[in-house]
């Protein structure tokens, strides 16, 4: 697997310029408005550095160590997208299939056209939701945080309201993809893209398709697989003394949140392939080396290089970006010259993008301040841990976007 240490200048890049990324984010630590931080960078399917400091919980003052396990939120989607990719391989559904094959509460959707949450107007939806369509975010549905319209109050409506973690008591993932189902579609699928329970239904696909649990079958061929051995939907006992504290940005300041940092040490209540994985750097960076590495790393091959070539282009239609097809929505990247493959967002434009990422470059984020990219062109990849919400708070990703890049010296 991966190894543990490398040389920096044999990799291509510049040590010193790189150190300037321990200064920049100690320098949040030590204005309080940061607790702790780690990053990791491989090039070329070698780990060749690992940069981190303050606490992981800084209550405790327990220091932040490359064992500690982070909160991925968001940064699950990825890895559901691509256990769903597996499958594809296997033949088990064409991308163009109507998801109603399945699920067949998804047959006849309709389209919100106005009205209060209580009294919605509709129409039939000209477009059946089909299989791209969930891997791409533009299938029309929503998610209940958005707080911008009568379709995702729904969801609240229906108990589902991820900014708090809850759930309709006894809820499974099948249970809840037949409610979503039941709440009229946001637009037409395939006619704008909008953050969503997309990866969620697609989730429960892969339970359908692979007739395991969406869970075991994601341990069995990613996990397990990559050795991501510290990565699962919650911290268990013997671990939770490595768990970082979940933080809130208070007026600028990092405050720890324990009565929401205690649901990462329980099974959850219901099983989402959109959030809720924890890992630690060591396991997720194999994870993005093998999106690097085009589906393979330290001689596990994943996926095919053709499917990562597929998933790693850019699937809005007419060659949109998500600055231009989006809902006015959410997003864990920034939306100019990006577009969005399949699970994961993709550089399109760099001038747009005002940023020295490659083109073809996939990433995403999580609620608490999570972010990785991956850059086949460079085979480079790069991770950024923290536990702050909301992700928004800093321009912690393109800064180190913008160190990284420029230490590159070959």
């Amino acid at each position: 697997m991966t190894q543990l240490h490398g040389d920096l200048a044999a990799a291509g890049l510049q040590p010193q310029r790189v150190d300037q990324i321990r200064d920049y984010f100690d320098r949040y630590v030590d204005q309080g408005r940061l607790a702790g931080w780690l990053v990791t960078i491989n090039r070329g399917g070698t780990l060749v550095w690992v940069g981190k400091g303050g606490a992981r919980d800084s209550e405790l003052g327990a220091p932040v160590e490359l064992d500690t396990i982070w909160r991925l939120f968001s940064m699950t989607k990825p890895i559901t997208a691509v256990a769903a990719l597996t499958l594809y391989e296997e033949g088990r559904f064409d991308l163009n299939d109507e998801i109603s094959q399945w699920l067949p509460e998804f047959a006849d959707m309709r389209v919100y056209v106005g009205g209060p949450p209580a009294a919605m107007r509709t129409r039939p939806a000209i477009e059946p939701i089909r299989v791209h369509h969930l891997f791409t975010h533009t299938a029309g549905l929503t998610v209940a945080f958005q707080n911008t319209n009568s379709v995702d109050a729904s969801y609240r409506a229906l108990g589902y309201d991820e900014s708090s973690w809850t759930f309709p008591e006894g809820r499974d993932l099948a249970g809840a993809v037949r409610d979503w189902a039941g709440v009229p579609l946001l637009f037409d699928p395939g006619t704008s893209w909008n953050y969503s329970v997309a990866t969620d239904v697609l989730g429960r696909l892969i339970e359908v398709w692979s007739g395991e649990p969406l869970d075991a079958y994601i341990k069995r061929r990613i996990l397990d697989p990559l050795e991501m051995h510290d990565t699962g939907w919650h911290c268990p006992q013997d671990k939770v003394d490595r768990l970082a504290m979940l933080y809130v940005n208070w007026e600028g300041h990092a405050v720890p949140v324990p009565p929401l940092a205690i649901a990462a040490t329980k099974p959850p209540s219901l099983l989402l392939g959109g959030g809720g994985l924890v890992s630690t750097a060591l396991d997720f960076q194999r994870f993005a080396a093998m999106l690097a590495g085009r589906g393979t790393t330290g001689g596990v091959r994943i996926i095919s290089e053709r499917t990562h070539a597929l998933m790693s282009q850019n699937h809005l239609p007419d060659s949109e970006t998500l600055a231009t097809f989006s809902q006015d929505s959410f997003a864990e990247v920034g939306q100019a010259g990006v577009g969005f493959g399949l699970g994961v967002s993709v550089v399109v434009d760099q001038v747009d993008n005002k940023s020295l990422v490659s083109p073809g470059s996939v990433a995403w984020g999580g609620a608490a301040s999570t972010f990785f990219w991956a850059d086949p062109a460079e085979q480079l990849s790069v991770c950024l841990y923290a536990q702050l919400l909301p992700s928004t708070s800093y321009p912690w990703r393109r800064a180190l976007q913008q160190f990284v890049y420029t230490a590159l010296s070959d």
